[in-house]
């Protein structure tokens, strides 16, 4: 580590689960890089649902105090010494260790789960990216393995998942069926799906047939009417609960639940797509660090249809 930087930093953690009162702007440490890790200077971290369900105790019990977060932007303050592919002052995005956390002004990050920004990216957009993309990108090509010409039904096309689902189906050139509401479909079509159901109104088990994948993000009642659309040989990704072994009814049918694993050559692909400006990202709002309260309780309020990114730029030292 530099000898030359500060021993501690700003986070935001938790020394108890509930609700947004138990977040605490407070002086921590700065983390230390294991040999095969970066250390990071972040200047963007992105706000995910899994960040207020972590706090909330839902996802089992983290070791307290705890720095929350795990999507990042910033630059490589310094390399462990089995990392070979970065170099101090890199710009950079990506999923950090499992002991750091991305609401901080230093985090650190296996070089694995780790991509340089490219030209015509900014660190507020590169925060938005890492866990909202990666999940439907695996769950399309890594499982799915969507090919041109099939048809896709991606379910809540308008939230963070589904947003970056139907712009990954489309670039592909799939064609893309996606599920929202009335206020949202203009939305959906805009990130290029070709049919969006108004999910209030119309069933959509009453419109949609033979679809070769589905991408469920929602999980209960939705994931159990999605079986009949599915054609012969289709999958159904699930990113919420694992499907039922014996429920698929047409031959050949499966169903697969998907726990995203970060990796940074992917990381890299979704970059260029946004970077050349095929694939847009849409930050709906950027908080300070110290104000990470406020943008939970607007993750977690279900109206944020954008990206929700925390920036340190504003922090003092």
């Amino acid at each position: 580590m530099p000898t030359t930087m500060t021993s501690t930093m700003k986070a935001v953690r938790i020394h108890s689960f509930g609700g947004p009162d138990v977040l605490r702007y407070e002086d921590v440490s700065v983390p230390e890089p294991k040999s095969n890790e970066l250390l990071i200077r972040v200047h963007a971290a992105g706000v995910n649902p899994v960040d207020w369900k972590i706090r909330e105790g839902h996802l089992g019990q983290i070791p307290l105090p705890s720095v929350l977060g795990s999507d990042f932007a910033g630059a490589v303050e310094a390399t462990g010494s089995d990392v070979k592919g970065f170099r101090t002052g890199d710009s950079v995005f990506g999923i950090v260790s499992d002991d750091s956390g991305g609401y901080a002004e230093y985090a650190v990050a296996p070089d694995s789960q780790v991509a340089r920004i490219p030209k015509g990216l900014d660190f507020l957009h590169a925060a938005a990216l890492p866990v909202a993309s990666i999940t439907p990108w695996q769950a399309l090509f890594d499982i799915a393995q969507l090919q041109k010409g099939q048809k896709v039904l991606i379910h809540a096309a308008a939230g963070g998942v589904g947003s970056f689902a139907v712009q990954f189906a489309k670039w592909k050139g799939a064609y893309v069926i996606g599920t929202a509401s009335a206020q949202t479909t203009d939305y959906v079509k805009s990130l290029g799906a070709d049919e969006v159901i108004d999910y209030r109104k119309t069933k959509f088990e009453d419109v949609v047939r033979d679809v070769d994948v589905v991408l469920d993000t929602q999980g209960g009642d939705t994931q159990e009417r999605s079986w009949r659309v599915i054609k012969p040989g289709g999958i159904l990704v699930s990113i919420v609960s694992p499907p039922p072994k014996e429920k698929p009814t047409a031959p050949g049918v499966r169903g697969v639940f998907l726990s995203s694993k970060p990796r940074g050559d992917e990381f890299a692909q979704i970059a260029d797509l946004v970077a050349r400006g095929i694939v847009k990202v849409n930050i709906e709002t950027v908080f300070p660090l110290k104000d990470a309260r406020k943008a939970q309780e607007l993750s977690q309020s279900g109206h944020a249809h954008g990206k929700i990114v925390l920036t340190t730029e504003a922090e003092s030292h």
